[in-house]
């Protein structure tokens, strides 16, 4: 009987080669769409930087691969935020330092991306431009300038860089225009329970838990994960491949994230 049913399949082939070469077809791209989500969704999914709120650690147009399960899974770990998960599970702990990308509070479905600073139960404060954490003030030393072109003109601007020491040693640039600006004077922030506080490296050009009505407060179930290295990176449209010769920053493909 099986082998009925075989010659029986051959010959409806042999008669459609057409409708047997579609539904092959239909079948691969199904199958290869099914593994890329699975993907995206358990282990890395891919990321791109449209804003300068962290530079000089990561540039426009820089492109990055975010591990999904550095922090354990939630719902946001999933496309479309799709409610299948209560809470988080298999959770880890985020480290202070770790540049990680969150569902934004207020609206839970845009992404973002800040470096964690605070931890649950840290008190925070930002005076005269430098962080303070539990009291005491985050080592800061001079490390040069950020060379980069101004957006408005074709002229470079110089911007003074820092290399800033978080409590347990991490250290990271960070860019500082000046220290009387309108994010360098700040409230005590007492990051609760369950939550996170995350800043920007460029500290005068990033909205981040420092507004609370903007961002505030990044709660753990919006924790997406942990950005870990760059795979493509262009001073430019992305598309306009013609431009790659001269816009590509190929220095910076496959470059770790600190």
């Amino acid at each position: 009987m099986a082998e009925i049913e075989t010659d029986v399949d051959a010959d409806k082939d042999e008669a459609n080669p057409e409708e047997g070469g579609w539904k092959d077809t239909l079948k691969t791209v199904v199958i290869a769409v099914a593994i890329a989500m699975v993907i995206r969704t358990v282990a890395y999914e891919p990321f791109n930087i449209p804003s300068g709120s962290m530079k000089p650690t990561l540039l426009v147009g820089d492109y990055l691969f975010v591990s999904k399960f550095s922090y354990g899974y939630s719902r946001y770990s999933l496309p479309f935020g799709l409610p299948l998960i209560p809470g988080r599970v298999w959770f880890s702990e985020p480290e202070r330092g770790d540049v990680a990308v969150f569902k934004l509070p207020s609206d839970n479905s845009t992404d973002y991306i800040k470096r964690i600073v605070g931890l649950p139960g840290d008190k925070l404060q930002v005076k005269g431009g430098i962080l303070h954490v539990n009291g005491k003030a985050v080592g800061r030393r001079h490390a040069g300038e950020h060379v980069e072109r101004n957006e408005w003109s074709a002229q470079f601007q110089r911007i003074p860089r820092f290399i800033e020491t978080l409590p347990g040693g991490r250290e990271h640039y960070i860019l500082e225009e000046t220290d009387s600006g309108y994010g360098d004077n700040t409230d005590v922030y007492v990051v609760p329970e369950g939550h996170y506080f995350g800043m920007g490296d460029n500290r005068d050009r990033s909205k981040d838990s420092r507004y609370l009505d903007d961002v505030g407060f990044i709660p753990r179930e919006n924790l997406v994960g942990r950005a870990e290295f760059l795979f493509f990176s262009v001073d430019g449209a992305a598309w306009k491949f013609w431009e790659w010769p001269s816009s590509l920053r190929l220095s910076r493909f496959f470059e770790g994230i600190e």
